[in-house]
């Protein structure tokens, strides 16, 4: 194709602005607006005939519009119509049983605020340890009675089972000795399994053998540190047992569907279902001793459900009574605890027998004291200060369960019982543990009263100060009593000797003088916390309950100000010496400090030490951190950054800014808030000064530009660089700095052929030529307001520009660069008008520089024919099969951009927009919708002043149809 001349077009942009302006029509009162309510109409449906004829429709809105969402309201909801079409007296039935449910309080259950024993299990497991050598007695499996003739008699069945009980009795198992903790905790798991394999493979009486044995048990209390968490393996397969002979029993029932488990009565258990469960009970009743024989029946208390609607309730009392024939004071608690919890599981309205379980066990408590336990413990070379504590679980779950929702009375009741056993401190720690927390709390003076008369052999009162402290941290005492609540518990907490009871303690009671004081009672806590834990370096085993203490303080004390006036706060910081916990303290700090602090500050306090703490999280960046952890310690810095601001003090502000580019080098994300939060100070300035540059404030803006063209060099990431040289050289621009503007821009174009083929977007490889194409544009509409140097040629950035995109290596089957091209094409015919579009204040673009001087745009028109032969060559180029589309695609796209900007009324280019037209069209490869809208377009334009001349190219623009 032969080079054509360009001759851009002149434009009116104002003309073209008021053109395009949308027509006001007045609207009349009546008519429909938007915001106006809508008119709901009500429609009346008659019911479908079985014919399926339908009656009309009436309506009772003076509106015709029917609202569309009003339809789907129609007639009856879908429950109301399955409720009217279900079967009356099965109805009734229903909600009859519900009703006698409801007034039996069977269908009572426990509520969320109860906790429960799911989530003291591990707790307990991970506190009782032992290191000691422990022993189990494993089920070794007979063979009487697993395999025979199909059809045996019953009474043979249940003569045969007998024996293999008594068989199991006499010795068919075998124990092994000197298991450690875990070789213990994996056997009781392959007994849980087996237990299920039992019952898989319908061996049920092996199954009720591994129950009988694993519940045997729980009477050894040989290690008895262990005991605690040995009755927790055991309870989890006696949980299982339970669970599956319930479903089994519950499966004969359900089996016909008109029984739903949810509405399920006695009534409804048939014969078969019943006399298995009998059979159930009757088995476990044949257990000769009393521990396995209790803990197999509790397991499946839940199945008297099926035999009668009191079963539950004469069962339970029993069991209490059955009890107290357990000799061992912790034998006997841990058996109540289990009861205490399969009663709150399956019938938690009978109080009475929580309440029996509590009141016998204070009449034995104190066994605990006794010859018999005190010489057990002489054997197994316990202190009675180890042994106590291993009542804690069992002890706080009964009266966790007796006090739930327990009225006041109840509670008081049981408070002054406790003291009728002089204040004994397990006791008392169990109360306080187990107790609503507004009850204690109400109380505190008076429990602080009883651990003053508590005997501490055994339970040191430390203990209790901390169980009072964790309910003082859920409710409030009343207000007289707290400084001298406060007083009271920490004269015991601050003689502790070891160091790991004192921060215990202390961790607890931090919140209540958080939550109740000022900074001075704080920062007494915290001078006591460091005095304490500074000795041996004794914070260093410490570190979650300091991390605690930090977490209430900064959850308290919202005003950083106050915060840091703390006299003992940043030397507790220094107590995190282990790098991880340190920065972990720090983001703490920082998220509490950005979502709280809504004003701005510039308070050198505040300042300073968070700096200190920002530049302790930036710090702990290296080559092994992730980029997740990167981006969060970004965030919070730049967090920080944000809220920092001197006002009109520019120049302390830009000081700020330099500072934090010293201690922040190594995270990108903060540098790149930081040229931004530069460049926001520069046009700040340029507001306030409204104008009115002096030598001090232009002086100023330079410093911000300065710091901005130091800066980006330093950022990694080619796009963030280019994007910030573009962007600081528009604030620059604004700011009437032509000079740093220049320098900027020039660095963005030098930037350019750096641009790597592929680029790194969230962890995957993506090609880069969109993001340049997208920056290209960007910077061109910047380049029309940016006058020329004086010192270089005409449109010189666009020339440097041009160049380096000719020789920037472009994808083989890319149409980017020819893009490029167009929009440049854009940009020069937009630089050739004798107004350009857009200007920055005080700032004389070339539109004022050459006054429409034809030098400039004799120069200009050379640029834009330079720009058209490069298109033209490409489209030549394209005229291969495999690219016959793309070239169509770009013939058209560029017929568009010369009927946009070019002047048509030149003949040469009137002629090659001809040629464009039919390239487009040629091979069939063209949009016909598109073509014709084209066409369209030209018609209408055509009709415009001025624009006669497209009635002849109109013409000359042909269609092509398909056939």
């Amino acid at each position: 194709m032969a080079a054509f001349p360009w001759h851009s077009r002149s434009r009116s942009y104002k003309a073209e602005l008021a053109a395009c302006r949308l027509q006001a029509v007045p609207l009349e009162s009546g008519d429909c607006h938007p915001l106006k309510p809508i008119t709901v109409t009500e429609s009346k449906t008659k019911k479908v005939s079985r014919k399926g004829s339908t009656s009309s429709t009436s309506s009772s809105a003076s509106s015709s519009v029917v609202d569309p969402l009003s339809g789907v309201l129609d007639g009856a909801d879908p429950l109301s119509m399955f409720a009217a079409t279900a079967d009356p007296v099965a109805t009734a039935a229903v909600t009859d049983s519900s009703r006698k449910k409801r007034d039996r309080g069977e269908n009572s259950v426990v509520g969320s605020d109860f906790e429960p024993w799911a989530s003291k299990r591990g707790e307990i497991l991970a506190r009782y340890t032992t290191t000691e050598k422990l022993s189990i007695n494993l089920f070794m499996g007979s063979e009487k009675g697993r395999a025979g003739p199909a059809a045996f008699a019953v009474s043979e069945k249940v003569r045969t089972r007998l024996e293999e009980l008594d068989d199991f009795e006499e010795g068919s198992q075998k124990e092994l000795l000197n298991l450690t903790q875990q070789d213990y905790v994996n056997r009781i798991e392959e007994l849980n399994q087996s237990l299920k394999d039992a019952w898989a493979s319908d061996q049920k009486v092996k199954a009720l053998k591994i129950v009988i044995q694993c519940s045997k048990l729980l009477s050894d209390t040989s290690v008895i540190q262990f005991y605690p968490s040995k009755f927790v393996l055991i309870t989890d397969i006696l949980d299982t047992f339970g669970s599956l002979v319930y479903e089994r029993i519950l499966s004969m029932c359900v089996g016909d569907r008109s029984v739903s488990p949810d509405h399920f009565s006695p009534e409804s258990a048939n014969d078969t279902a019943k006399e298995t469960c009998l059979n159930w009970f009757f088995k476990i009743a044949s257990i000769r001793e009393l521990v396995p024989r209790f803990y197999v029946e509790a397991s499946i208390l839940k199945c008297n459900k099926f035999l009668s609607s009191t079963g539950i309730s004469e069962c339970l009392p029993r069991l209490t009574c059955m009890i107290r024939g357990i000799g061992d004071p912790l034998v006997s608690v841990y058996a109540r605890a289990y009861l205490c919890r399969v009663g709150m599981e399956v019938a938690p309205h009978l109080k009475e027998s929580l309440n029996k379980n509590f009141f016998d066990f204070l009449l034995t408590f104190k066994q605990i004291h006794g010859d018999t336990v005190q010489n057990h413990l002489v054997v197994q070379g316990v202190e009675l200060s180890s042994y106590l504590p291993l009542y804690s679980p069992a002890m706080d779950w009964i009266f966790q369960c007796i006090s739930y929702r327990a009225p006041e009375i109840l509670l008081t009741e049981m408070m002054e019982r406790c003291k009728k056993l002089g204040n004994n401190a397990l006791l008392l720690n169990s109360v306080m543990s187990a107790f609503r927390a507004e009850f204690i709390a109400t109380r505190s003076v008076d429990f602080i009263g009883m651990i003053k008369e508590c005997n501490e052999a055994g339970f040191p009162k430390h203990l209790l100060f901390r169980s009072l402290g964790l309910n003082l941290a859920l409710a409030d005492p009343p207000e007289g009593d707290r400084l001298q609540i406060l007083n009271e518990a920490w004269k015991v907490i601050t003689k502790l000797k070891n160091p790991q009871d004192y921060i215990n303690c202390a961790d607890v009671w931090s919140e209540y003088t958080c939550r109740h004081f000022t900074k001075r009672e704080v920062n007494t806590v915290l001078a006591d916390v460091i005095k304490h834990m500074t000795p041996d370096r004794a914070f260093e085993d410490s570190y979650p309950q300091l991390q605690s203490i930090i977490k209430k303080v900064i959850a308290h004390f919202h005003d950083f100000s106050v915060l840091f006036s703390v006299e003992k706060f940043l030397p507790f910081l220094d107590m995190f010496q282990k790098e991880s916990v340190r920065v972990e303290v720090c983001k703490c700090i920082m998220d509490v400090f950005i979502k709280h602090q809504h004003e701005p500050t510039k308070d050198p306090v505040i300042l300073n030490a968070l700096l200190h703490v920002c530049k302790t999280m930036h710090d702990s960046v290296n080559a092994l951190t992730l980029e997740d952890e990167k981006r969060m310690l970004a965030h919070l810095i730049n967090g920080f950054i944000k809220m920092v601001s001197f006002g009109r003090d520019f120049e302390q502000q830009l000081s700020f800014y330099v500072e934090a580019r010293s201690m922040f080098c190594n995270l990108e994300p903060v540098l790149v808030q930081l040229i931004h939060s530069v460049n926001r100070l520069a046009m700040e300035t340029r507001r306030v000064m409204k104008g009115n540059h002096s030598r001090k404030t232009a002086a100023f803006v330079r410093a911000c530009a300065a710091y901005c063209f130091i800066t980006i060099p330093s950022l990694v990431g080619i796009f963030t660089r280019l994007n910030l040289y573009l962007h600081s050289g528009q604030v620059a621009l604004a700011n009437q700095c032509l000079s740093q503007a220049d320098a900027f821009f020039k660095a963005a174009i030098s930037l350019v052929p750096e641009v790597p083929k592929m680029i790194n977007i969230d962890g995957k490889m993506r090609p880069s030529e969109s993001f340049l194409l997208e920056f290209l544009c960007n910077f061109f509409s910047t380049l029309l307001i940016v006058p020329d140097h004086p010192e270089h040629g005409v449109l010189f950035l666009v020339r440097e520009l041009l160049n380096v995109i000719q020789d920037y290596t472009w994808e083989d089957n890319s149409d980017d660069k020819i893009r490029i091209y167009t929009y440049v094409l854009h940009l020069l015919s937009a630089m050739s008008q004798e107004t350009y579009l857009y200007h920055v204040d005080k700032v004389d673009s070339n539109d004022s520089l050459y006054g429409g001087d034809s030098k400039f745009l004799a120069e200009n028109n050379k640029l834009c024919e330079t720009v058209m032969a490069q298109i033209l060559e490409h489209l030549k180029a394209l005229a291969k099969d495999e690219a016959l589309k793309r070239q169509s695609s770009l013939g058209l796209s560029f017929f568009n951009s010369i009927l946009a900007h070019g002047d048509l009324r030149n003949n040469r280019l009137n002629q090659l927009s001809v040629h464009l037209w039919h390239l487009a069209q040629r091979h069939g490869s063209a949009d016909t919708r598109t073509m014709v809208k084209t066409l369209e377009y030209i018609k209408k334009r055509s009709k415009q002043p001025d624009m006669a001349h497209l009635t002849e190219l109109a013409l000359r623009l042909p269609l092509q149809t398909r056939t």
